[in-house]
């Protein structure tokens, strides 16, 4: 194999989410016991836009854009410029601090398209990452790609209270050893916890002592639970220049479809993030951007109401799984994901994956995506049907059983 051949190998996307594979019984090497669980498949590896309307007015600024014709089709590397207007005043409130619509923003083709402009604007080769395990499943891949070198940070989430669990001294010595740049997501994506601003406020102060760029995922900064506070890195004191945070509509506002992210911070970064969006996708999809004048413009019920429903099938779940032994998780204090880790099983558990599909009609996302250290979680994105995800869940509850490894009591 050469080293094109591995670089791509190793991208490995057979399992990532959102990835629909076709598995015959045979994938699971024979160690399937038992019948089907029948019910509706429901597909946890995504959310289910269909399960919830879209931000309202999107589809007419969609037409809007469609109707004004070249001028949209053809915006500028950046974005259209009004668009860019309209968003950067909103980002500046909605973080607390303004930024500059001209130079310290680019709207991209969806935010999986705004962290690989992102990593490909500050990772070269040999150069060292702090990369958070368990944390978004294409971070460490990209990486790889761009030939850096992976250093990971432990989040011990299931320990933590009140906080993330970011090992903040795995991220100084990091930093100490030469990473010179740090991904992670908040909340993060794959366990919904939310960091504190004391980490926050760490991870500022690192950054700028070793003279690191950071770049944050906020992708689901705005689906936070009652009570929950959050601290936007842009308000630290980071300097501008050594910071890309990334965010968009998405499986919140149900706009998944229309493919638009926005990356905004360091004026120097976005420059980059241009020159190559330009030789890879030129532009976001013109008519798409149009419907960035209705994000973080709607209707205040609207937004509550659409976190009040995503907590009730979050709380939903956690019941059905909080009654399952040996079983650990982690309540999500925002986004849409829960991460459990499993009990002990009979079979491995890429194994329990590929039977929750073919027996249960469940597909969920292997934990070992996130981190190698993950193998034994799963994740369920679960913006979806709520009465479809309830019964779902309780078909993993079932599976879990059939599969659990039960210990015989030795007599005295």
């Amino acid at each position: 194999m050469n080293s094109i051949q591995r670089k791509f190998a190793e991208l490995a996307t057979e399992n990532a989410p959102g990835q629909e594979v076709r598995l015959t019984a045979q994938a699971a090497d024979g160690a399937l016991l038992g019948g089907v669980i029948e019910g509706r498949p429901v597909d946890f590896s995504h959310g289910d836009v269909d399960a919830f309307l879209p931000a309202p007015g999107a589809l007419e600024a969609f037409l809007e854009g469609y109707r004004r014709g070249g001028s949209q089709a053809y915006t500028e590397y950046l974005g259209d410029a009004a668009v860019r207007g309209a968003v950067a005043e909103r980002l500046g409130i909605f973080t607390g601090a303004p930024l500059s619509a001209t130079e310290d923003l680019i709207v991209t083709p969806g935010t999986q398209g705004a962290l690989f402009l992102a990593m490909g604007a500050t990772v070269a080769s040999g150069t060292k990452v702090a990369v958070v395990e368990p944390d978004y499943f294409a971070n460490r891949k990209l990486v790889r790609f761009f030939d850096g070198v992976l250093v990971p940070v432990e989040l011990d989430y299931l320990r933590a209270a009140g906080r993330a669990g970011l090992n903040l001294d795995q991220l100084e010595s990091a930093f100490r050893d030469g990473a010179r740049v740090l991904v992670f997501s908040n909340p993060n994506n794959p366990t919904g916890v939310v960091y504190s601003d004391d980490e926050i406020d760490a991870i500022a102060r690192l950054a700028g002592k070793f003279g690191a760029t950071v770049i944050v995922d906020q992708l689901y900064s705005r689906l936070l639970y009652a009570g929950q506070a959050y601290s936007h890195l842009r308000a630290k004191s980071l300097a501008r220049e050594n910071l890309i945070a990334i965010m968009g509509p998405s499986k919140t506002e149900s706009l998944s479809g229309f493919r638009l992210g926005v990356a905004f911070g360091s004026a120097s970064i976005v420059e980059r993030m241009a020159k190559l969006q330009a030789i890879v996708s030129l532009r976001a999809a013109g008519y798409s951007q149009a419907v960035l004048n209705v994000w973080l413009a709607e209707p205040d019920d609207w937004m509550r109401d659409r976190i009040q429903r995503h907590q009730a099938i979050r709380d939903d779940l956690i019941a059905i799984l909080g009654k399952v032994d040996g079983l650990a998780l982690r309540k999500p204090e925002g986004g849409s994901y829960l991460f459990p880790r499993l009990p002990e099983l009979t079979i491995a558990p890429i194994d329990f994956v590929r039977a929750l599909r073919l027996q249960a009609g469940v597909t969920v996302t292997p934990g070992v995506e996130f981190g190698p250290h993950s193998f034994g979680s799963i994740r369920f994105n679960y913006s979806q049907d709520h009465e479809a995800a309830v019964a779902a869940v309780e078909r993993v509850a079932a599976l879990i059983d059939r599969y659990r490894v039960r210990r015989v009591a030795r007599s005295a």
